[in-house]
C-alpha cells in the first residue's frame, strides 16, 4: 500500500512538474493557434452585429463597403454586415415581408420617397431617440437635407446619399451658337431661347436637340418645388395626411406647358425614361441641354470630350425661387430589436455622418456631403478644384429656402404617383392638353390616396 501510495504521488508531482514548465517554456504551436482561434471566435460572439440592407450597386457599392470595412476595423465592440437587397423598391418590398420580425435588418437604406411608408409601418425606430438619448448635435448635418427626413418634428431616419437635380449643358456647343459660355438660362423664356439656338437641322433630320427632361416623376416634383409649389394638400403631408394632390395647379401647368411647348417647337427631345439613354443622348451631343442627378456629374465630365457646365434648376420668369428638395436615400434603424443592436448600429450611424467619411463619400460618388463639415477636408478641396461642377450642385442646395415645398412631400403612395406623372408626362408628347394629362395624374393620385387611407382605416 505504502509503495503505491509513493507512485501515485510521484506521478502527481511528475504532472505538476511538467505543468510548470510548460507555463514557463510556452505552449506548443499547435496549442498557441487552438486557443489564438478560439478567443477570436469568443470576440467575434461578443461584438454586436448589424446587419445593414441597402440598394448600392457597381461603384457605389465597393465605396459603401470599403466604410463599412474602415468602420469595422476602427474598434472592437461592432460588426456591420452589409447585405445588397436590389433597386429601393426590390428592398422595400423584402423589408415589408420581414419587419417586425427576427429577420428584419437591423438598419435599412430606403429612397426618400418611402419616408411616409415608413413612418406609418410601425417597424421603425426614429433616430430622434438616441439622438436625445446622447445630446447629439443634428445642426452639423446640412439643414436641407435633414429637413426631408423630419416629421412632427422628429427626426425618423439619418440622411445619407442625397443628390438633387441640376441642368447640365455643353459649354462646347454653347460657344458655337453664340451663348455665354458662363451662364446657362436661369428662366424659363432663357432656356426656350438657348434651345432654339442650340437646336440643330440638317438634311430634314434634327442632329442636336437644345433640351430634355428624362421622363421621370422627380424632375417635375424638383421644377414644382423650385416655385414653391407643393404636390399634395395639408402642407405637402407635413400637416396632416394627405388627402388629395394639388399639383396640378397653375404652378404644375408651368412645368407642363414648357415641355409641351418646347417639344412642339422642335427644341425637345422625348429619350424616353432611361438613364443611360439621356445621358448617352448628351455624350453623343445629340442633346445640348438637360436635367440630371448631382450626383452622376462627375461621370458626365469624365466621360464628355467637351466641356461640361453645370447649374441651377430653371424657373418659371415671375416666380421666386425656392430652390430644390433632397432626392437619394436614407439610413432607417428597425424596431422590435434587442436594444443593444440599435445603440450598436446607432455608433455607426454617428460614424457615417464624420467629416472625414462624408468627404471620401462626396468625392467618390458624388453625392452630397450630410456634415458640411465635410467640405473643408483637403480631399474634397482637391477634388472641387478638378471639377468646379461639384460645388455648383453644393450652391444650388445652400441656396434652398427651409419650407414645405422644399421640404417634399410626404405620401404613402409616392412612386405609384410617380408613375401617373410619367404616363402624363408621355402623353402631352402624343398631344394631349397640359392641363388635361396634369388633371388626370392628379385624379389618379387621388384614388391612390383614398384606397391607402381605408387600408389604415382613416
Amino acid at each position: 500500500m505504502k509503495n503505491k501510495g509513493f507512485i501515485l504521488l510521484s506521478a502527481l508531482f511528475l504532472l505538476l512538474l511538467a505543468a510548470c514548465s510548460s507555463s514557463n517554456t510556452g505552449t506548443s504551436g499547435t496549442e498557441a493557434e487552438a486557443e489564438g482561434t478560439e478567443k477570436e471566435a469568443a470576440e467575434t460572439t461578443e461584438k454586436q452585429e448589424v446587419v445593414f440592407w441597402h440598394a448600392m450597386s457597381g461603384d457605389l457599392e465597393t465605396v459603401l463597403k470599403d466604410i463599412v470595412a474602415d468602420f469595422n476595423e476602427s474598434q472592437e465592440e461592432i460588426e456591420v454586415t452589409p447585405v445588397f437587397q436590389g433597386t429601393y423598391e426590390e428592398a422595400l418590398t423584402k423589408f415589408n415581408t420581414v419587419a417586425g420580425t427576427e429577420d428584419a435588418p437591423t438598419i435599412m437604406q430606403t429612397f426618400e420617397v418611402g419616408t411616409k411608408y415608413m413612418v406609418d409601418s410601425g417597424h421603425v425606430q426614429p433616430v430622434q431617440k438616441f439622438i436625445d438619448e446622447d445630446n447629439y448635435d443634428t445642426s452639423q448635418w446640412e439643414k436641407n437635407i435633414s429637413n426631408y427626413y423630419t416629421v412632427d418634428g422628429e427626426q425618423y431616419s439619418m440622411p445619407f446619399n442625397s443628390s438633387t437635380p441640376v441642368l447640365i449643358y455643353n459649354k462646347d456647343a454653347f460657344k458655337e451658337a453664340g451663348l455665354d459660355v458662363d451662364q446657362a438660362p436661369m428662366t424659363y423664356s432663357e432656356l426656350m431661347d438657348a434651345a432654339k439656338k442650340l437646336t440643330k437641322q440638317e438634311g430634314g433630320e434634327t442632329s442636336q436637340y437644345g433640351f430634355s427632361i428624362l421622363n421621370y416623376g422627380w424632375f417635375f416634383e424638383e421644377l414644382l418645388a423650385a416655385q414653391g409649389g407643393h404636390y399634395v394638400d395639408n402642407e405637402n403631408g407635413r400637416n396632416g395626411n394627405a388627402t388629395k394632390a394639388t399639383f396640378n395647379d397653375e404652378l404644375g401647368l408651368n412645368v407642363f406647358s414648357l415641355i409641351s411647348d418646347m417639344y412642339n417647337d422642335g427644341t425637345f427631345y422625348n429619350v424616353g425614361q432611361n438613364w443611360d439613354d439621356i445621358r448617352a443622348a448628351f455624350q453623343s451631343k445629340k442633346v445640348a441641354m438637360y436635367l440630371d442627378s448631382s450626383a452622376g456629374v462627375k461621370t458626365i465630365v469624365d466621360n464628355a470630350d467637351f466641356e461640361v457646365g453645370v447649374s441651377y434648376l430653371p424657373i418659371p420668369d415671375d416666380a421666386d425661387r425656392q430652390g430644390v428638395i433632397i432626392g437619394g436615400a436614407s439610413v432607417w434603424m428597425s424596431s422590435g430589436i434587442e436594444e443593444a443592436k440599435q445603440k450598436a448600429a446607432w455608433e455607426f450611424m454617428k460614424y457615417l455622418t464624420t467629416p472625414e467619411v462624408q468627404g471620401e463619400w462626396h468625392v467618390k460618388t458624388g453625392y452630397f456631403a450630410i456634415n458640411p463639415a465635410a467640405y473643408e477636408q483637403d480631399i474634397v478641396k482637391e477634388e472641387w478644384e478638378k471639377y468646379p461642377q461639384l460645388k455648383v450642385t453644393v450652391d444650388q442646395l445652400r441656396d434652398t429656402k427651409p419650407s414645405t415645398a422644399t421640404q417634399g412631400a410626404l405620401i404613402s403612395v409616392f412612386p405609384e404617383s410617380r408613375q401617373k406623372v410619367v404616363t402624363a408626362m408621355e402623353n402631352l408628347y402624343q398631344g394631349m392638353d397640359p392641363q388635361e394629362a396634369l388633371d388626370q395624374a392628379a385624379e389618379e393620385t387621388n384614388r391612390a390616396l383614398e384606397v391607402a387611407s381605408k387600408k389604415q382605416g382613416n
